[in-house]
């Protein structure tokens, strides 16, 4: 069997270590679109290294977004053909606010594996810490098509109750022509971003946006629009993968308070083009 839950388990976690500066983060965030308007000061907070603030989803590229998604697939116990593998979900649990500079180590190990039945999902954990303690955990959810039923446990449900009612707050956050170029420097190279041709043999009609970089556009939206533009106040993000962006397109993100949880807000972000077709779905925040 490609997947053994067992060793892949048991491997020893591997540790590398991660270097970033104030231009690694100010690359990130005009990568995920912002500095517009250019002189904003909201948006200097973003791009101003003498007034720099980080975004805690910097924390999926710092070091060059190594160790990324993919590397989990080179774990003992894990052989699987790339072309069954989709990112399903990102989850980053914050332990303290992201120096705009640092070095730290990174641990990296599977830690679970689910038999969905017909397929498998590894959960790809990443501890970061510096000299200082932990920094921040990340996990990725990697759905492998194809390879479950081998009777093992199916793991939590990734499903939430769709939220109630209207949202307390609707914006729209338009994705540039050139959105994916620009994200792809902060360590993503995948040609699915970039190349026309890899993108039709993938099966899409033209290079899409990286789901993380959706994921990040999604999280400056929430800190910009309910705290203020205070990254500090984010202590946790997470989502599932619902569905694919086109650079050029319009992200339509709905903000609802979560009930009896005032440090809560749930999310869903849908592409305004495509009759509000799902983007990011299962999607919370919790924040000070």
């Amino acid at each position: 069997m490609p997947i053994d839950a067992a060793k892949a388990l048991a491997a020893e976690p591997r540790t590398g270590e991660l270097s970033w500066d104030h231009k690694d983060v100010q690359l990130y965030h005009l990568g995920i679109g912002a500095g517009v308007p250019a002189t904003d000061p909201d948006e200097l907070r973003y791009t101003l290294e003498s007034r720099l603030h980080v975004l805690p989803s910097f924390a999926t590229v710092a070091g060059g977004g190594k160790p990324g998604v993919t590397s989990g697939l080179s774990m003992p116990g894990v052989d699987v053909d790339l072309a069954r593998v989709l990112h399903g979900g990102q989850s980053l649990v914050l332990h303290r606010p992201l120096p705009a500079a640092g070095t730290a180590t990174a641990t990296n190990r599977i830690a679970a594996v689910h038999d969905k039945g017909k397929a498998a999902v590894l959960v790809l954990r990443t501890e970061v810490a510096d000299a200082e303690g932990p920094l921040w955990t990340n996990d990725a959810q990697i759905f492998v098509r194809g390879e479950g039923g081998w009777g093992g446990d199916r793991g939590p449900s990734a499903r939430l109750e769709p939220p109630a009612g209207e949202p307390a707050r609707t914006v729209e956050r338009p994705v540039r022509e050139d959105q994916a170029l620009l994200y792809r420097l902060s360590g993503d190279w995948n040609p699915l971003h970039a190349d026309p041709e890899f993108a039709k043999v993938a099966g899409f009609e033209r290079p899409i946006l990286h789901g993380l970089c959706t994921y990040g556009i999604t999280l400056k939206a929430v800190v910009d629009t309910l705290l203020g533009g205070d990254v500090t106040r984010v202590r946790s993000y997470a989502t599932r993968f619902a569905g694919v962006v086109y650079p050029g397109e319009t992200l339509r993100i709905r903000m609802w308070p979560a009930p009896g949880s005032p440090g809560s807000t749930r999310v869903e972000v849908s592409a305004a083009e495509r009759g509000d077709a799902p983007v990011l779905t299962d999607t919370t925040v919790e924040h000070t």
